[in-house]
């Protein structure tokens, strides 16, 4: 793994804590939430000031989130809601997050020069020990303070001093004014910088959790689905229409199509879709050629020509059928769709623009393993489980190809194969069935808190 770590392509953009100061403001922290403390004297953290190096010194990659229903936070610095969020149970948390510190920067901001902010994600289970758990968790409270208490000392002084302000005998009441003065120098000037933070909860409507091997929930969507990453016995009844594992091709290619989830990519356009599936092509070609033993250290166009005649016996139907829809591409055919029973189908999808694209990519991702491009770009988690069991020639590709071709221009990739995101006016919106914000009973009167199911 130490391979993707160099590259950037694990453990990336982390925060890097280093000055002894702030060394000492996260043992603070980490000591008032989980009752331990660590003795490095740098270390990087995520958005939630999850540490690797912690995890790996504390034997405990899960010490901010040890039920993994209520993960715990450390906020050392406003800079950290560009990390990423490792370990993530859900795939919701790094958006409530980011979009909590955005809520609150200023006072954010304000807060963490005096001490760092610790809180947690509450929803209303502390455990989760069936699926039908899931389901009770529907908004997500976020409670954040310092570790010395700093906004709640600013709300109960921010209470006296309208005491002292709107009662007659405010100005004379001596106890008053000496728990103000007391409490300022604990807050400051609340007049000048406010130190409440304003508490939001945010909606947890379709998303996926690593909990029970991995399941999507689709509950805010015409058809309700639980789709698992593999086939199980639920044996609890879950409140959706549909249960079912990512095996049953033809109920997820249902699903995903009655409730306009997807889009071929063919509808990118000749040029675009031609390129996006060779590359495709490439990638199915560079697993057989790994499996077989094959040197893959500099491969040409020409390299890959060469390995396709060589191994075209060996090439998995998933080279076969795509390689069919490339060819009548090529020759302008009408007839380019095929079947869910069809091996390249899933290969063919991607998320229509809409709120929960990045989760419907991620379930089409691990639909489509052999792409480990897309893997790495929706699903890392699943990434970093199929890379374990590659070979060590696929392994030496799949990560230069990655840091030279991905990395260095992250967007224009995600563009190409993902289509434009959707304009915050757009993702703003809400559709159950009945239009765009529209309910049984007619207009939804806002969706501010909605999530977006970001990873």
């Amino acid at each position: 793994m130490m391979r993707l770590v160099k590259h950037g392509l694990m453990f990336g953009n982390l925060y890097e804590v280093s000055a002894p100061s702030m060394v000492a403001r996260y043992n603070r922290a980490l000591e008032h939430l989980t009752g331990k403390r660590t003795a490095l004297e740098a270390f990087h953290v995520d958005i939630s000031g999850f540490s690797p190096e912690i995890g790996d010194e504390l034997d405990d990659i899960h010490y901010l989130n040890p039920h993994g229903c209520n993960r715990q936070f450390i906020l050392l610095s406003i800079e950290q809601k560009t990390a990423p969020l490792l370990n993530a149970r859900f795939s919701t948390s790094r958006s409530i997050l980011k979009r909590f510190i955005e809520d609150n920067e200023e006072q954010l901001f304000a807060l963490s020069i005096r001490d760092c902010v610790v809180g947690e994600l509450v929803n209303s289970i502390y455990s989760i020990t069936s699926p039908q758990d899931l389901f009770y968790i529907r908004a997500i409270e976020v409670e954040a303070d310092t570790v010395g208490g700093h906004s709640e000392a600013g709300d109960e002084l921010a209470d006296k001093i309208e005491a002292f302000m709107s009662e007659p005998d405010g100005w004379w009441d001596d106890v008053l004014i000496a728990d103000m003065i007391e409490l300022s120098k604990h807050t400051g000037d609340i007049i000048r910088t406010p130190l409440a933070i304003s508490s939001k909860s945010y909606e947890q409507g379709n998303f996926h959790t690593s909990h029970f091997g991995g399941l999507y929930i689709f509950r805010d969507v015409k058809e309700t689905a639980c789709i698992a990453s593999r086939r199980m016995d639920i044996v609890v009844d879950l409140p959706v229409k549909h249960l079912f594992s990512l095996e049953d091709r033809y109920e997820v290619a249902d699903f995903l199509n009655r409730n306009q989830l997807v889009e071929p990519i063919l509808d990118a356009g000749g040029s675009v879709a031609k390129s996006l599936l060779k590359q495709k092509l490439d990638f199915i070609v560079i697993d057989t050629a790994a499996s077989q033993g094959e040197d893959l250290s500099d491969v040409s166009r020409r390299d890959l020509r060469a390995l396709r005649r060589k191994y075209h016996q060996q090439l998995p139907a998933e080279y076969h059928a795509l390689n069919d829809i490339v060819h009548r591409l090529e020759l302008k055919d009408d007839k380019l769709w095929v079947e869910p029973e069809n091996a390249a189908y899933f290969y063919l999808l991607r998320s229509r623009n809409h709120r929960d694209k990045n989760l419907v990519n991620m379930l089409l991702s691990e639909l489509t393993p052999l792409d480990f491009r897309q893997l790495f770009i929706c699903h890392k988690d699943a990434f970093y489980g199929h890379y374990r069991s590659w070979s060590e020639a696929k392994k030496n590709y799949a990560v230069q190809f990655l840091a030279e071709e991905y990395m260095v221009d992250k967007v224009g990739t995600r563009l190409e194969l993902f289509g434009p995101e959707a304009a915050m006016a757009e993702e703003d919106q809400a559709d159950y069935g009945f239009g765009r914000n529209m309910g049984p009973w007619g207009a939804i009167p806002g969706e501010q808190d909605g999530e977006d199911g970001v990873q």
